[in-house]
């Protein structure tokens, strides 16, 4: 099974901009299987490959149909495990 990290940015374009970005940190963490770790700059997931992706495909989603603004979203994917 291919492991994967993944580093992405959520930078909705409104005033409360804090508010959907923990929602999305939030779900994210309701995944058995995919690790997030959190800084100031980004957000870290590690994990199997397809659920990372997966995960990330539905919660993308769910960001862009949630809240009421436009929200940019920034990815850097990598095909390996990198935890720290």
């Amino acid at each position: 099974m291919m492991q994967a990290s993944v580093e992405i940015s959520v930078y909705p374009l409104r005033r409360d901009y804090g508010t959907p970005i923990l929602k999305f940190i939030d779900r994210l963490k309701k995944y058995p299987h995919v690790e997030v770790h959190v800084n100031s700059m980004s957000t870290h997931l590690f994990g199997p490959y397809d659920e990372l992706m997966a995960a990330l495909t539905k919660e993308m989603k769910a960001t862009f149909q949630e809240d009421d603004c436009e929200t940019v979203m920034v990815l850097k994917v990598l095909n390996v495990d990198l935890r720290p």
